[in-house]
């Protein structure tokens, strides 16, 4: 067996551990095939050597050297093509992941591709104190998409920039600091829109806040009605919680939610960062409810793939932020606004939100028809689809992972399908036989 050259050593230790001291040769158990790397701890790992370094080892290696350490990841994808990925050792995957919602056209989408390469070559930078022709065709399409009387937009690069701005806009127009969220939400981690997000490993180190914030439990409308007052400045929702577990509003509470914002002066704000953009059907998922709110923000998918964030609002709320009273730099630029536009020409050509709403129900349907008793729900809408189990989710996904299909959690117990909108029922029917395998021999 060769050895390592010390190169490889050096990139390797970092992901798998120290493999070496200095000055202090490695040290093998030849019947183990393995090498003594840790010998405060005795602990043993495969012996690593040229042959057995793969093209991701190697990759995630070098990233180790520079990364913040906040992620720990096994596999390099290097390539894609539409609801396929592809890792640096060759292998496939079907990607019911997309991102976290966000590669809604699936991955090297012509239409998509070919907008970016072109606006490229013409006009990257521009910010929105200047004008801009593919900025302003971008906003013209998207309100064809959003119901009235929402029709502005503040466009910033992603969906934790969309809420902060959404926050300052509310503590503008209401002249109040006090919001309501619901238990179980997600907002985001930058420092303004983590006081709305309730998972504790989030939010408890880095408070207090300087927003007050009321959380409820999602659904209850007697704990809304007793939440909502002449203090508050917004209530603040997403109508499917994704991390909180893929629970989808009832139409009553988003129903009371507006009604009750209306009439105590504050406002309503819905987060679509996750579940717009035809996620669920509809391009917002609000729309399933009957509900217009005050604000509305979107991202992830909006770019399919390229950073775009969005706030939408009404003229009322819009026109009470001072001139200069909220900016950005890179939010709104030509290159984001030229693939913005793309994926919502394709969603119109390609008649995504009727597809979405067929092969959603399919999907869910084919899941359901598994009967597994390992599962104790399916639920969701789309292609935001959330199977809970009666154990901890994470074997799961990860036996997913080495079968070939990427998905998420969403909270403990949840398995979170969030493939691109274009995937297919014969790449579903893919998915779920992999799938029932999966729960069969877990």
């Amino acid at each position: 067996m060769p050895s390592p050259s010390p190169e490889i050593i050096r990139l390797l230790s970092s992901f798998w551990g120290p493999l070496y001291k200095a000055d202090t040769p490695l040290v093998t158990d030849a019947g183990a095939d393995c090498a003594l790397t840790d010998y405060k701890s005795y602990r043993l790992v495969p012996m690593i050597t040229e042959e057995t370094v793969t093209a991701s080892a190697a990759i995630l290696a070098r990233a180790a050297q520079h990364d913040a350490g906040l992620w720990s990841p096994e596999v390099v994808f290097v390539s894609g093509q539409g609801v396929k990925l592809f890792d640096a050792d060759g292998r496939e995957y079907l990607d019911c992941l997309a991102g976290i919602a966000v590669a809604s056209l699936g991955h090297a989408h012509p239409r998509l591709a070919k907008a970016i390469s072109e606006q490229a070559a013409k006009l990257i930078v521009c910010p929105q104190n200047l004008g801009n022709d593919i900025r302003t065709a971008f906003l013209e399409k998207l309100f064809t998409f959003v119901p009235r009387p929402l029709n502005r937009a503040f466009l910033a690069n992603s969906g934790a920039e969309a809420n902060e701005a959404a926050i300052k806009w509310a503590l503008v127009a209401t002249g109040r600091r006090r919001f309501v969220a619901a238990k179980r939400g997600f907002s985001g981690r930058t420092l303004g829109v983590l006081a709305l997000t309730w998972e504790a490993k989030y939010r408890e180190p880095f408070a207090p806040y300087a927003l007050e914030v009321d959380f409820i439990p999602y659904n209850d409308l007697a704990a809304l009605q007793a939440a909502v007052s002449e203090q508050t400045a917004a209530v603040f929702l997403e109508p499917i919680q994704g991390e909180g577990g893929v629970n989808p509003a009832t139409p009553e509470f988003l129903q009371a939610a507006r009604e009750l914002t209306h009439e105590r002066g504050a406002l309503f704000i819905m987060d679509e960062i996750q579940t717009g953009v035809g996620r669920s059907g509809r391009f917002l998922a609000s729309e399933h409810y009957g509900v217009v709110p005050d604000l509305v923000t979107l991202a992830k998918g909006l770019g399919g793939g390229v950073p775009v964030g969005a706030l939408l609002m009404t003229n009322e709320v819009a026109q009470t932020m001072p001139k200069g009273g909220h900016g950005t730099t890179f939010g709104g630029n030509p290159l984001a606004a030229a693939a913005g536009l793309a994926v919502l020409e394709e969603i119109e050509a390609g008649d995504l939100l009727a597809h979405v709403r067929e092969v959603g129900a399919y999907f869910k349907a084919q899941l359901v028809a598994l009967n597994s008793p390992k599962i104790r729900e399916v639920r969701g809408l789309g292609l935001m689809i959330g199977v809970e189990l009666k154990e901890k989710a994470a074997p799961y996904i990860a036996a997913l992972k080495d079968d070939g299909v990427l998905v998420i959690n969403a909270g403990a117990t949840v398995i979170r399908f969030l493939p691109p909108l274009v995937i297919t029922k014969a790449e579903i029917d893919e998915v779920v036989r992999r799938v029932a395998q999966v729960l069969n021999r877990g």
